[in-house]
């Protein structure tokens, strides 16, 4: 079969099958380069704050519109339910985070991510007994082994805090990060979502099509030249008998 497919006729239809398929090629890049540049921008306001009870509800995973944007909330701080999160970095210093128990007037709680602390003493100052707040909804962090009851949180996971606090009862699924710590702690600097982008699929499908058709090509040529060999090898089988 090599014989005959090194012959000058089909090597030259090689050739021609290679540059058909890099044609081909070249095309489906194009389609592919299309979608990405013609993919439609998702326009999602996260930086207006609304009330947290518009966009999430308790015991529910955080949805799309609420992850990332900056909501407002009513409620009031349990006293003796802060845990310290270690681990927590501010300008390439590490420290941790205050986060509090808070509960709406519904009494649906809300974990709370104050402020940043340098090192692991707690702050002295006091919230009102009621308060609103402003911050942004972040998704909870995933829960991890470690020993939380000694202090030794590394993550702000929901699952893990409503076995700490004494009366979570409906507990909302995402955390709020202050927009502005108490005195004595640092605000936590939180940055918008990144912008999500819907691909045009329809030319993501004539990407696949002309790589599809590039792979014919070749294998076009193969078939040819099988072809042609099977064909020989009947002849000289017939011959010889």
């Amino acid at each position: 079969m090599w014989r005959v497919a090194l012959r000058p006729r089909w090597l030259a239809a090689l050739a021609f099958a290679l540059a058909m398929a890099g044609i081909f090629a070249a095309l489906s890049q194009w389609q592919l380069d299309r979608s990405i540049e013609q993919a439609s921008v998702v326009e999602r306001d996260t930086e207006t704050a609304v009330a947290l009870s518009s966009v999430a509800t308790p015991q529910s995973t955080i949805s799309t519109d609420a992850s990332g944007r900056k909501v407002t909330a009513q409620c009031s701080f349990v006293p003796g339910d802060d845990v310290v999160i270690t681990q927590r970095y501010s300008e390439n210093r590490e420290g941790s985070w205050l986060v509090r128990h808070c509960q709406t007037p519904e009494g649906y709680s809300l974990a709370v991510a104050a402020g940043w602390l340098d090192g692991l003493e707690r702050t002295a100052e006091t919230f009102e007994k009621s308060a609103e707040l402003i911050g942004r909804y972040v998704p909870t962090e995933s829960p991890q082994e470690s020993d939380f009851l000694a202090g030794e949180n590394q993550v702000v996971s929901v699952a893990e805090l409503i076995n700490l606090w004494v009366k979570p009862g409906p507990v909302y699924g995402g955390y709020l990060v202050l927009d502005q710590a108490p005195q004595g702690l640092a605000s936590i600097v939180t940055v918008p979502p990144e912008t999500d982008r819907e691909l045009n699929w329809l030319n993501i499908f004539y990407a696949a099509e002309w790589v599809i058709f590039a792979l014919f090509a070749l294998y076009l040529w193969y078939r040819l030249v099988k072809d042609v060999w099977e064909r020989e090898l009947e002849e000289a089988l017939s011959n010889s008998g």
